[in-house]
């Protein structure tokens, strides 16, 4: 499985001891520097890359891509670029899960600078897979020592 924007590892470590062989990116050396203290702990093995999403492996394929509060962070202009890899990358069958914020209700924390998804859009990227999960909320957060929400759509997806 890939994990994008993996941050401390705690999803990627999870995907590990659960079985998965985890290739996990992220831009932060600090924080996957934590991500292989984590692992280690719990006794399990991760590729930890640190890299861009927009650089992701181009080599292999993929049962499972995964990432949750992390595509936002790309610019919509690079989305379709990183959408149309990630697709490559899934096997035939492969699922493709993400969470991502959506401008329905936006709280700005820490100064970030994120490029929210639109209500639909993340469905419309995989038009053509078959939906086997969409769903619109909102999250808890408390990052910024400040408790709120962020509005966010979800989707599980199977390569046909």
């Amino acid at each position: 499985m890939l994990d994008l924007g993996c941050g401390e590892g705690r999803d990627s470590v999870y995907f590990a001891a659960c079985g998965f062989d985890v290739t996990a990116l992220d831009v932060s050396p600090d924080g996957l520097k934590k991500a292989e203290r984590l692992a280690h702990e719990r006794g399990v093995n991760v590729r930890w890359l640190c890299r861009s999403m927009l650089d992701v492996p181009v080599a292999g394929r993929f049962d499972l891509v995964y990432s949750c509060g992390s595509i936002h962070h790309v610019s919509k202009e690079s989305r379709g670029r990183l959408f149309r890899r990630l697709k490559v990358l899934t096997r035939p069958g492969g699922i493709n899960a993400h969470i991502v914020f959506t401008d329905v209700s936006v709280y700005r924390e820490k100064g970030e600078d994120l490029d929210y998804f639109t209500r639909g859009e993340l469905g419309r990227i995989y038009d053509g897979w078959m939906t086997l999960i969409s769903k619109v909320g909102r999250i808890s957060c408390a990052q910024d020592g400040m408790r709120h929400a962020h509005s966010v759509e979800s989707i599980v997806c199977s390569r046909p």
